[in-house]
Parts: structure tokens; C-alpha cells; sequence
């Protein structure tokens, strides 16, 4: 079954000349549910811009999206979907297990079980001992779980990532990669991400989808056939990042 399908989506943005820019075009993409989907392309070849689409954020000119088998338009369980951006946007004047805790107040949960929900997700991302801490107290590889934990706390079915870890070092990448592959697995999620590290790609995705330059069309869709966990140093991971980047 795929969480999400998407048919001959095309989008354009207004400019202020009065033109219009064509950020995508006719684009078909599945998501097989309970997998990792990776969208890699050049800059501006509309990668957020689908994200945004799949998310609700953004409506196509043209096409249609499912979600779970239902047409976007009909779709209501949009509290199974979460959305991890490229900026923490933590709110600095909340500790940790505030930070967390936004989404579920924002929904109304009572506060005993905000509290208990709080406790096992910063946890689950080991973080639970810095609860109470703020995040300019916090490493730039702990800001992100914050985040990360901010996204599971609802306990989504669904989570789509903009590049959240390209301002981290690699060591700290490396590490929240490991996080996301055993989360996904434990909470049996599907993810789409995107990215423009190609051995990011590699390492998490099942699938990766390549779309071609303004507007964006998808050029290829590619099933990595590698086994869990990946080392990013194995020659087979550095073979398939190789055709990646001659593929873009």
C-alpha cells in the first residue's frame, strides 16, 4: 500500500514581474508505507516544495495526492503526519520537555499524560536527563533531537523531513541517521526526507527519487537493495552515492 501517491502534480509560484515560475511538473511519485523515501535533485528543483505538497501546505495547480489511499482533499487524520524542518525552531523561552510537549498541548491532551508522553519520547532519543535543560544550554546534535523528539511525541504514522541534519557535523549526522533508522523501526513509520547529501540518501532511504532541474519532473526512482544498518565507509554504499551523483 503507499502512504502517499501522487499524480501528474505540477505547481507554479507567481513572480513579481508579473510571470509565473514553474517549480514542478506531471510529477508521479509512491511512498511505500512503513519505508524511507529519499527526494534528492539541485537546488531549486522543487524538493521542499513537494514536501510541502504532500503535507497539506502547499496545493497543486494540477494532479491529484493520496494519503493513505484517501485524496488529500478528503484526508482528515492529519495528526498521523509530522513535519521535521531544517531549523530546529525551538522556542527558546521552553525547556526540553516544553519544547516537546507544544504539539501535544496544542491538541489538547491533559497534562498527565503530556507529561508521561514527554518523558518516554525524550527518552526514546536519549535525552531524558535534560529535561528541564534550555536549548541554548543544549549541543547543536541535542537541539536536534528536541526537534526529532517534538516530531514523535504525537506518535505519527507519517514523518517528512527537510534536510534536518545538514547543519550538523558528521559524527553527530552520523549518529542522528542511527536515531532515525531505529525509531522509524520501532514505531513502524514511513518517512520521506530530503536531502542533497547523496551518502545521506544511500545510507537511510529504500527508495530514492531523483528529480531533474526546474521544473521539477522525477528523472528516476531507485530501490537501494542494501541491508540495515549501513556504514557509510562500505564500498557498496559508496558504489550506489557514486551513480546517485552521476545520476544529478
Amino acid at each position: 500500500m503507499a502512504s502517499v501517491k501522487l499524480q501528474c502534480v505540477s505547481k507554479w509560484f507567481a513572480r513579481r514581474d508579473g510571470d509565473s515560475l514553474h517549480v514542478l511538473q506531471n510529477v508521479d511519485l509512491n511512498v511505500p508505507e512503513k519505508s524511507i523515501t529519499a527526494i534528492v535533485g539541485a537546488s531549486g528543483s522543487g524538493k521542499s516544495t513537494l514536501l510541502n505538497i504532500i503535507a497539506g501546505l502547499v496545493q497543486p495547480d494540477r494532479g491529484c495526492v493520496f494519503l493513505n489511499g484517501v485524496k488529500a482533499s478528503d484526508f482528515k487524520d492529519w495528526g498521523s503526519m509530522t513535519y521535521m524542518f531544517q531549523e530546529d525552531r525551538l522556542l527558546p523561552w521552553r525547556t526540553a520537555a516544553r519544547n516537546v510537549a507544544f504539539g501535544l498541548e496544542a491538541q489538547g491532551v491533559k497534562r498527565a499524560e503530556r507529561k508521561e508522553r514527554v518523558a518516554e519520547t525524550l527518552a526514546l532519543v536519549g535525552l531524558d536527563q535534560f529535561a528541564d535543560s534550555y536549548p541554548h544550554e543544549l549541543s547543536g546534535g541535542m537541539r536536534s533531537r528536541v526537534a526529532l523528539a517534538r516530531s514523535l511525541v504525537t506518535r505519527p504514522t507519517m514523518m517528512l523531513m527537510d534536510e534536518p541534519f545538514s547543519k550538523l557535523d558528521p559524527t553527530i549526522r552520523s549518529q542522528m541517521h542511527t536515531e532515525v533508522l531505529r525509531i522509524a523501526e520501532l514505531m513502524s513509520m514511513t518517512i520521506v526526507f530530503v536531502t542533497h547529501d547523496v551518502e545521506e540518501a544511500v545510507v537511510l532511504a529504500k527508495q530514492i527519487v531523483v528529480l531533474n532541474p526546474r521544473p521539477g519532473r522525477v528523472r528516476e526512482t531507485r530501490t537501494v537493495d542494501l541491508s540495515y544498518p549501513r556504514d557509510p565507509a562500505a564500498p557498496e554504499v559508496h558504489e550506489q552515492a557514486r551513480s546517485l551523483r552521476a545520476s544529478l
